[in-house]
């Protein structure tokens, strides 16, 4: 069984300001640029989605904080972080439809109105996270598949600011987005905890240093000395591999991933997150 890791509120929401602001940062740099609405209009690397439909949905996601805090949180078992990174396979269809009305409705004006609207989010997101119940660990918060503790929302939060900034940096044409360190640390770590949780075993040694390691895939368990078969890769490499930005064969021959070992192609396992 996993060991269920533990995330540092505190961090996680010095985190969340640090990735946030660089998101803010972005938004108005393109937004102000002379072509911006040509920008706003770029294809991105999810499916019929354009750069507009992106911010919209970047700027959903941090939104939901705030506008969820007082929501009755309904009856049954609590969400974990890693039953979550599971269950956004089941979302698709929906986020599509809801991305679409919050882009025409919120974000689909002038690069101008653009930008003021994702201050707006950003500043109330960031006036929220100062407020003291979202520091107490045992207050729930009700999410779209359920209750979950707040302080684990924002984790939730994290890992869709990092995973859409380099969705944003790929629209761009940029090599990396500037994001907040422990926000990627986070991020990293939930998703190889996730990957261990699908596919348990211990054949199989991922390294993402240097942030995890984790022990995944059946097979015969290592117990000392080297590793029969060891997986390694830098976190946003990994990001995008568990988020199934990447394709395994493709970070494999490019040298984004070293695997070694007759069970080493984690393929079939990936992604890990929808």
């Amino acid at each position: 069984m996993t060991k269920t890791r533990v995330y540092d509120p505190a961090k996680v929401r010095a985190a969340l300001v640090g990735q946030t602001e660089a998101l803010r940062s972005a938004v108005r740099s393109l937004c102000a640029r002379p072509d911006a609405d040509d920008v706003l209009n770029l294809p991105t690397r999810l499916g019929t989605w354009e750069v507009r439909q992106l911010v919209a949905h970047i700027g959903q996601g941090l939104g939901v904080v705030r506008l969820r805090l007082d929501a009755p949180v309904p009856e049954g078992s609590r969400l974990g972080l890693v039953e979550w990174v599971g269950l956004t396979r089941t979302a698709a269809a929906r986020v599509e439809t809801m991305v679409e009305e919050h882009a025409r409705e919120a974000f689909g004006g002038s690069p101008e109105e653009v930008a003021r609207e994702f201050d707006r989010v950003a500043d109330e997101l960031l006036k929220t996270l100062t407020d003291p119940q979202v520091s107490d660990p045992e207050r729930k918060f009700a999410t779209a598949f359920g209750p979950m503790l707040l302080t684990d929302v924002l984790v939730t939060r994290l890992v869709e600011a990092v995973v859409h900034a380099d969705d944003l940096a790929h629209a761009l044409g940029l090599a990396e987005f500037p994001h907040a360190r422990q926000a990627v640390a986070a991020v990293t770590r939930l998703l190889a905890d996730s990957f261990a949780a699908q596919v348990p075993g211990g054949a199989v040694e991922l390294r993402i240093p240097p942030y995890a390691v984790v022990q995944a895939v059946p097979g015969p368990r290592h117990t000392r000395g080297t590793p029969p078969n060891v997986v390694e890769t830098d976190p946003l490499n990994w990001i995008r591999l568990a988020t199934g930005r990447v394709a395994w064969g493709t970070a494999v021959e490019s040298d984004a991933v070293s695997a070694s070992g007759e069970r080493s192609d984690l393929a079939e396992f990936l992604p890990v997150m929808g």
